[in-house]
């Protein structure tokens, strides 16, 4: 692992709403804790709220990730936050989403860390070189619900700002400001990420062009992976390309292997 600057110290300052700039249309509420703002957001959503409602934690208690994977941060050291929106879209389209989101995650964060990149389909993380592994720095997760106004999707995200790091989960975490071995203002941070998120929305229309935009960025490609795959087996090939959906084909010994969902481990080489 690449060694990092000190940590500055935590500022942990609160959001500051009345600074936040938000991307026009969009309605931001922050909460003190919360157990999970995707759930909490989708209760909201089948209950009938507007698409355009941005929840955001100081402290989520309960968060998942991908898998069913625990997400859980220090008070007021990360971005944490769920976006309601209502796309409108083929339903060949909808697998783009969490594309798409960690492509505007990535956007917003490349003039601070100039070695972000994303591994498949949504990790965002700075990139370790073609020797390492890269170190996490967010998360997403994207849900669809089912409303009486029809489909809408609650878009997650967990951003590590200012954690040091021993506050980090794992080895291979890392926070935006032992990056940057600068103090981070989340406020600011925060508005530049809505509105990378709101911006890009119009890459949906043009999925090609989307695909393009994020093969750019993704360093899963030409790596070799393991695949770990819903039903628990475990395959091994270099990723080859994006497919016009969005997923992952993998070239492996007994073929092309196309990823739609499933585990993707880059494999370090020896």
């Amino acid at each position: 692992m690449t060694d990092l600057p000190p940590s500055p110290p935590p500022s942990r300052a609160p959001i500051d709403r009345a600074r936040l700039v938000a991307p026009v249309g969009w309605r931001v509420e922050v909460e003190e804790a919360t157990p999970s703002t995707n759930a909490a957001l989708a209760a909201r959503a089948r209950a009938g709220e507007e698409p355009g409602l941005v929840l955001v934690t100081e402290h989520q208690t309960a968060g998942r990730g991908r898998l069913d994977r625990v997400w859980e941060t220090p008070p007021r050291s990360s971005l944490t936050f769920s976006v309601l929106l209502r796309p409108d879209l083929p339903v060949a389209s909808w697998s783009w989403l969490p594309l798409l989101a960690g492509y505007a995650v990535q956007a917003a964060l490349a003039d601070r860390l100039p070695d972000i990149a994303l591994k498949w389909p949504n990790d965002v993380l700075v990139d370790g070189g073609e020797l390492g592994a890269g170190r996490k720095v967010a998360g997403i997760l994207v849900e669809r619900i089912e409303s009486d106004a029809g489909p809408m999707a609650v878009v997650g995200v967990g951003i590590n700002v200012d954690q040091t790091l021993d506050e980090l989960p794992i080895a291979l975490a890392t926070s935006v400001a032992l990056e940057t071995g600068e103090p981070v203002e989340r406020t600011g941070l925060l508005g530049q990420v809505l509105g990378s998120l709101h911006g890009l929305q119009g890459l949906l229309d043009d999925t090609e062009a989307l695909r393009r935009a994020y093969a750019d960025v993704c360093v899963t490609l030409g790596r070799t992976v393991d695949v770990h795959l819903p039903a628990g087996d475990v395959r091994r090939g270099e990723a080859l390309d994006i497919d016009a959906s969005g997923a992952l084909v993998v070239g492996t010994d007994d073929g092309t292997l196309t990823v739609a969902a499933g585990d993707v481990v880059h494999v370090r080489p020896a």
